[in-house]
């Protein structure tokens, strides 16, 4: 089985973290999820209100779930929102279709989990997680 590691996990939101504070965004949580959308590792940040980390496995979630960065399926659920409405009560782990996760591969393409984030801007959150998983040596989609 392919899996990502608890090592590259927290490597990913430690150095999301630092991207976060570098740029002065709010107060972050970061969920990286393996490919079974289940959590690896996770933190909140001091004066990150209660939610964030809720919100940040829930893109990650979503992300894995459907394949794809939780950016796009912010575009899809504009046009679908009953579907996604639907798939959110109904899935067996958090699934919120926003902007702020990214797909993480290995060097060979495969898919081995998400991050996602929550705190700034969809945008912000999305960057952070994109720094992160660049620095832990994967990549993503």
């Amino acid at each position: 089985m392919i899996s990502l590691s608890l090592t590259q996990s927290q490597a990913i939101i430690a150095s999301a973290l630092v991207v976060a504070r570098d740029k002065g965004y709010k107060p972050m949580g970061v969920v990286v999820v393996d490919a079974a959308a289940q959590a690896i590792a996770f933190a909140r940040e001091d004066g990150a209100s209660a939610l964030r980390l809720d919100i940040a496995h829930g893109k990650a979630g979503a992300a894995i779930g459907m394949g794809v960065s939780s950016r796009a399926l912010a575009v899809r659920a504009k046009d679908m929102p009953a579907f996604f409405g639907t798939i959110a009560s109904n899935a067996q782990h958090p699934f919120i279709p926003q902007t702020g996760a990214v797909l993480i591969t290995n060097s060979q393409g495969q898919i081995v989990g998400a991050a996602g984030a929550s705190g700034g801007t969809g945008d912000e959150d999305e960057e952070i997680v994109i720094a992160g998983i660049t620095a832990a040596g994967l990549n993503h989609l």
